[in-house]
């Protein structure tokens, strides 16, 4: 007997020696046989305060309901566009390590393929080789393609990265009605969405995801298995499309403009106890009228083309563009009430772990008008099939209330997102902030801590590279995240240091840094790099250090580099 428990005892702290040195928690991640499903959810284009529990005025039902019984997280971070911010989050590597720091185009340069490199694994391959089943629903946006012509090459599809099952969009955006580069698994099917009238592919997205649910339940071979399920919406990513359904329910709620819109939400966020004093409502950009005076602006070419926009109607116009925007958020939330309804059915709610992110910040692409392609005729047609068009720069800002910037920026309105976290089984927690400074590049080792999953020093023979983020495992139980190593950001010459509680931060590659404390100034109006030289000198000295080792390199680099190669083909 005493010899049995000796072994046992020994057998026990192999065991546990062995999670160690593969730096799992213990005393946190899942046993084996309650291992939490995952599922990862991601909107496109969307801004901070646009969802309900952020302060918006979209109703967003289900990610309310998340929120209400899960946690929020105030400072989560985003890479600022979408190709850097997919590689990041996927990868939990900073893009430039995957490959993806600028998009799709590849530019012969180590961090700028424009394809995610075979030196990381995906959430969805890490998981797999862990016993997980893998499903994936909506944009992939992680190789170089753009149009349906293009679907060559498959080496770096879903399927070929970890996922068991794909439903989605290879390219980054198009028609939500005949989307472009539409695929099940590795065939390409954009013509089954042209035959079908009432198709929309942020209902797709949501019909297919719930159906991965159904399916691995009663696939016998893998109803066993945890599952990994990637939701990965277009909405509300331009063209403006929705059904009018879901824009009837906005009529007229944004006559008041985009002035009173941003004040509503800022004094939301107050009342959540988010805006306090170092949440300064930022100015307009220069470029964006007063909506009074909005009516007094000459309206550019694109918008007059439009039949039945005038001056006096303008204000109207623009409404309705607001309003579309709002029922793509809208749909997708109607989605995400899906997904939970198929996880309810299978009693599968309990222990999943839900996260619901943004790509990145509004989009103020290209204009204050935003723009409008030669397709949009009439008036009448926006929103619809016949329109491709986005909702500008005035809205994109309250998108980001309070924040400054946009998509594309390093400022908070364009790598500052919602996270929620819901995970009935895994944190008791319910309706809490979480206040700590975290990225995208936290959420994979989040995922395998959580599921007692190892990460691959080799994959498929390639030498894999060592994780960059935390686990946000810790703040489940509200303990404080222990962050020794600043965040950084770099796209197209937008650069960003954030340690601890400053923020370096630069537009383009020509402008100086701007220094700021986040802990009294989150909407960055208090540029303090003039009185603060020094800081300014060390952050900047980490960021280049970052920057060599990543493979970061200034756009006129990249150009450099880019006509050498050209030479020497």
């Amino acid at each position: 007997m005493i010899s049995s428990l000796k072994k046992l005892g020994f057998h026990l702290c192999t065991l546990l020696l062995f999670a160690f040195s593969l730096g799992v928690s213990t005393s946190t991640a899942s046993p084996q046989n309650e291992r939490p499903n995952i599922i990862l959810i991601m909107a496109d284009d969307m801004g901070y305060s646009d969802i309900g529990c952020y302060g918006g005025e979209i109703e967003t039902p289900n990610l309310d309901r998340l929120a209400k019984n899960g946690l929020r997280y105030s400072q989560f971070y985003n890479g600022a566009r979408c190709c850097p911010t997919r590689a990041s989050l996927l990868t939990g590597l900073y893009a430039h390590q995957a490959g993806m720091g600028g998009m799709e185009p590849d530019w012969g340069i180590p961090g700028y393929r424009g394809n995610i490199n075979r030196q990381c694994v995906t959430m969805a391959e890490a998981l797999k080789v862990n016993g997980y089943s893998t499903y994936m629903s909506g944009k992939w946006h992680l190789t170089n393609v753009r149009r349906a012509n293009q679907l060559k090459d498959k080496f770096n599809w879903p399927l070929q990265r970890g996922f068991d099952r794909y439903y989605g969009t290879i390219a980054g955006a198009g028609s939500f009605f005949t989307p472009n580069t539409l695929t099940r698994d590795n065939e390409d099917i954009t013509e089954e969405a042209k035959k079908n009238p009432s198709y929309y592919y942020t209902d797709a997205i949501s019909i297919e995801a719930a159906k991965f649910i159904s399916e691995h339940a009663e696939d016998k071979k893998v109803a066993s298995n945890p599952f990994f399920l990637y939701v990965s919406y277009t909405a509300p990513h331009w063209p403006l499309h929705a059904k009018d359904k879901d824009i009837e329910k906005y009529k007229g709620r944004y006559d008041n403009g985009w002035d009173v819109l941003r004040k509503e939400r800022f004094e939301r966020l107050q009342k959540m106890g988010l805006a306090t004093d170092a949440w300064k409502m930022s100015k307009r950009p220069h470029w964006v009228p007063d909506w009074e005076k909005l009516a007094e602006q000459e309206l550019p070419g694109h918008v007059t083309k439009i039949k039945g926009v005038t001056q006096k109607n303008i204000k109207r116009f623009m409404a309705h563009r607001m309003a579309i925007y709002a029922a793509m958020i809208d749909s997708m939330d109607q989605g995400i009430g899906k997904i939970i309804q198929a996880l309810e059915k299978q009693n599968k709610l309990e222990n999943t772990m839900i996260v619901f992110l943004a790509d990145n910040g509004g989009c103020a692409e290209y204009s204050l008008y935003g723009f409008t392609n030669g397709r949009t005729a009439d008036i009448k047609d926006e929103g619809k099939r016949k329109s491709f068009t986005s909702y500008g720069g005035g809205w994109a800002n309250a998108s980001n209330t309070p924040f400054r910037y946009f998509k594309h920026d390093t400022h908070e309105g364009g790598i500052s997102t919602p996270l929620i976290v819901h995970w009935p089984k895994g944190i008791q927690a319910k309706n809490e902030w979480r206040h700590d400074i975290s990225h995208i590049i936290d959420l994979m080792p989040t995922f395998l801590e959580a599921s007692n999953s190892t990460y691959p020093k080799t994959y498929q023979e390639n030498k894999i590279q060592a994780l960059e983020g935390l686990s946000l495992v810790p703040t489940f139980k509200k303990q404080a995240l222990s962050r020794k190593k600043p965040l950084f950001w770099e796209h197209h010459g937008n650069r960003a240091v954030r340690d601890g509680k400053w923020k370096l931060v630069a537009r383009g590659e020509k402008n100086p840094w701007e220094l700021y404390n986040i802990e009294k100034d989150r909407s960055e109006t208090q540029n303090l790099a003039s009185e603060k030289k020094d800081l300014v000198e060390k952050m900047a000295k980490a960021y280049l250090d970052w920057a060599q080792r990543c493979h970061v390199e200034t756009p006129s680099e990249i150009r450099r580099l880019r006509e050498a190669n050209k030479k020497k083909k």
